[in-house]
């Protein structure tokens, strides 16, 4: 059943109290701060001392009034707390803590209901080392595979992306602790993250960018929200008043505060007017006193400064009185939930012959020196100082397997003996398993990839190997998709991202079939690089990064240019098999306004237990706008033992069918059909219906002189109106039939449909003047109103 998210229950609502309350705030259940009126108790210095940090982590006090400072820290998939000296790059230790996978890793479990219990183990950790707000999940969408920071991001789909990252926050914020969901927004690449400006259009911005933040903040309601380092369409995100407070806020319903990322402040004063309460980090006070000189000059309301710092003491006693001092950091225990949520989220590319899982017995060689040290985390503010690591190599002590390097990790150089040694160990038993990926050099926070290619010498060994040993098996650990120039030469291939401290005890789960993976990709994989649609335009000229290929990200382009892809959106095989039958609507015709409910069985046939993703897609099948061919609308993962159907429901309301019309700058949904279609990719879909849907929104259209005939006769009661004065208009003279042969009358009515309403008078033998036809025109736009 497609689930609803309520409103998050650790929101709360602040109540009024009187005067002599306890501003001193000490944590009492159940009694709230009166903000408003301890604001009015501040100083113009400390209203605007509170909108910075007092230093890397923490807000500001203010000792006299008894506010309390509050920790932020760097997440979003494990806890990034620093005790002694702060950086944002994951450069200096932090506390010792448990890394989960990332969010590569954990948007393809499609599994909301994983990511809510990963958010609430990050919310506990976090109530016990006192963190009031993690900084994240980040949901940029992932525009190229080349983003050094995809690891950290869920999808190039903004519905799925939405989705996984609503849950992550549900999770930490029922737990009393804040989420900043991040880089709001359009922050799709690093190179020149600081200064690049993303130039898109509305359209592009609302249907892709905006929506993977749109759907999160609706539903879960952050408690923060931190904007981009980058400009959108020249204005810096810092300074954007019309995403930062006319969007998020009036139209998103938004409540918590805005803060930078860390450095991201453009213009104090105008980005406060903007919409953006804290600066992070401290600024040493130059920034406070730009702002109390605004106030004093008249530049700066005081009533806009009092609103900020309402925002973000609201959040600051949110936090003090959800304190839970029970709470517990077992990272013992939380190791154990990341090995778990890690094999919920490998996917399963390639299983020819059936070749995984691996029998326990048979013999087995696992080369690659990321066996016995894993790639599981990416660099940058997310780095994790890991509690407890683990490989496939030492989890794998009771199988049958021996070891062979095959390659090094510094550098890429081909060693020969290490290659030599890997191939006369792959000859020796009866599988061979490399373990190959993206060292840390190759994709990292503040710099982009170069090329999607995986080291050379790993593509050699795999190669190589494959040749010595038919049963050759890949496990890769990466953040973004890369080539794979060996796919028709091994059996299998194992993604398993980057998944977290415990990625190698869940990895020989999967390998040996003690669980089932049911992972299914959320990006689309290429076959090369040059095939991905913001190829040509990718990190721009100077600060200027154009999105040219507009709404047409991952399977989106793919499928509409017929693209033949190494694997697609949502693709992930199991140990299983699953089928889809018997797809139902609840009417084959509506209103827009209407909602649709669609079921669907699934049926498991195969012999094990296995969990499916099912995915449901919707697609204009006309129209007279430029869209997708399908776009994900819904998803469930389902548990389904052998032989077990289980029928699962979505509802589809006005967003399912709508594209955003820059005319009339809102959402709409033409008249027409829609297919509907269910399956277990987005390539991979057995079972389709349609519906009729009406829309009972006018579209106005605003005429001049310029608007075409056909798009005049569109317009409802036009007909009437303009038959008297066709009646006056000829085309052609009396033999022209006759001389221009066969198709005349086609051509003659495509030439009136396209035809301004100008260019009328030059067939109408003066018979309609200029005055007639600017009536027509402001009849036509009366007729709309």
């Amino acid at each position: 059943m497609l689930k609803t998210v309520n409103n998050d229950p650790g929101v709360l609502k602040m109540d009024h109290r009187s005067e002599e309350n306890d501003f001193a705030g000490k944590k009492r259940k159940g009694i709230f701060m009166d903000v408003k009126k301890l604001v009015a108790r501040m100083t113009l210095e400390e209203k605007a001392g509170m909108c910075s940090g007092a230093d890397f982590w923490h807000t500001k006090a203010v000792e006299r009034l008894g506010i309390p400072a509050v920790m932020v820290s760097d997440g979003p998939h494990g806890l990034r707390k620093q005790a002694e000296e702060g950086d944002h790059l994951g450069i200096n230790d932090s506390i010792k803590a448990v890394c989960f996978p990332a969010g590569c890793a954990t948007a393809s479990s499609f599994d909301r209901d994983l990511l809510v219990q990963i958010g609430e183990t990050l919310g506990n950790e976090c109530q016990a080392e006192n963190v009031g707000v993690i900084l994240g999940p980040a949901v940029n969408i992932k525009r190229s595979p080349l983003c050094g920071r995809n690891f950290e991001y869920y999808s190039e789909d903004p519905y799925l992306a939405s989705e996984i990252a609503a849950s992550h926050i549900k999770g930490v914020q029922s737990k009393g602790v804040g989420t900043s969901i991040k880089h709001f927004f359009a922050n799709n690449q690093e190179h020149r993250r600081m200064s690049s400006s993303s130039e898109m259009d509305e359209r592009t911005a609302r249907e892709i960018y905006l929506a993977a933040f749109e759907g999160a903040v609706r539903q879960s309601h952050p408690w923060t929200v931190m904007c981009s380092y980058n400009r959108i369409n020249g204005v810096y995100a810092a300074e954007n008043h019309k995403s930062e407070t006319e969007i998020l806020r009036d139209e998103w319903g938004f409540d918590g505060f805005v803060v930078s990322d860390w450095g991201a402040v453009n213009d104090r004063v105008p980005d406060l007017k903007a919409g953006l309460e804290l600066e992070m980090p401290s600024s040493g006070g130059m920034n406070d006193r730009r702002i109390v000189e605004a106030v004093k000059n008249g530049e700066l309301e005081e009533s806009v400064l009092d609103q900020a710092v309402e925002r973000i003491l609201n959040i600051v006693y949110r936090f003090q009185e959800n304190r839970d001092p029970d709470a517990v950091f077992d990272r013992g225990k939380d190791h154990e939930k990341a090995r778990a949520a890690a094999a919920e989220c490998m996917v399963l590319l390639k299983n020819e012959d059936g070749i995984l899982p691996l029998e326990k017995e048979e013999s087995v060689v696992f080369i690659g020196a990321f066996a016995k040290k894993p790639r599981y985390q990416g660099g940058g503010s997310s780095h994790i100082n890991s509690f407890c690591t683990e490989s496939a190599w030492e989890m794998a002590e009771e199988k049958n397997v021996i070891y062979a390097e095959g390659y090094q990790l510094k550098g890429d150089q081909m060693d020969q003996e290490l290659l030599e040694e890997a191939v006369r160990a792959a000859k020796a038993v009866k599988t061979a398993v490399v373990f190959a990926g993206l060292p840390d050099s190759f994709e990292s926070e503040g710099f982009d990839r170069s090329h999607m290619k995986l080291p050379t010498c790993q593509d050699a060994l795999i190669h190589a190997v494959a040749q010595a040993n038919p049963n050759t098996v890949v496990v890769l650990h990466n953040g973004s998709p890369v080539e794979m120039p060996w796919i028709d030469e091994v059996k299998a291939v194992l993604e398993t991202y980057l998944g977290g401290e415990a990625v190698g005890g869940a990895t020989v789960q999967v390998l040996y079939g003690e669980v089932n993976p049911s992972g299914h990709l959320a990006e689309t994989f290429p076959k090369k690089l040059e095939d991905n649609p913001s190829y040509l335009y990718y990190l721009g000229e100077g600060d200027k990064t154009e999105y040219r290929e507009g709404i047409f990200v991952g399977y989106r382009y793919y499928d509409k240019k017929k693209m033949e892809v190494l694997f697609p959106f949502g693709h992930g095989l199991s140990y299983t098999t699953f089928a889809f039958s018997n797809l139902q609507l609840d009417r084959s015709e509506m209103n827009d306004t209407d909602t649709l409910t669609v079921s669907v069985d699934v049926t498991n046939t195969g012999s094990v237990p296995g969990k499916e993703v099912v995915q449901l897609y919707v697609g204009a099948k006309g129209g007279s706008v430029i869209r997708p061919v399908r776009e994900l609308k819904g998803f469930e993962k389902i548990l389904l033992q052998p032989g077990e159907t289980k029928t699962v429901t979505f509802t589809l309301g006005y967003r399912a069918f709508a594209y955003y019309d820059m005319d009339m700058d809102d959402w709409y949904v033409e008249s027409g059909a829609y297919g509907i279609w269910v399956g277990a990719s987005s390539r991979n879909l057995p079972e389709e219906a349609s519906v009729q849907i009406e829309a009972t929104k006018r579209r106005k259209i605003h005429v001049t002189m310029d608007t075409t005939f056909g798009d005049l006769m569109a317009i409802p009661g036009m007909m009437e109106v303009v038959a008297p004065m066709m009646a006056q208009v000829s085309l052609t003279s009396g033999d022209d039939d006759e001389v221009l042969g066969e198709g005349t009358a086609d051509m003659m009515e495509a030439m009136m449909k396209y035809m301004p309403l100008r260019g009328l008078i030059s067939f109408a033998n003066g018979a309609l003047g200029f005055e007639a036809l600017e009536g027509l025109v402001q009849k036509a736009n009366e007729i709309q109103n």
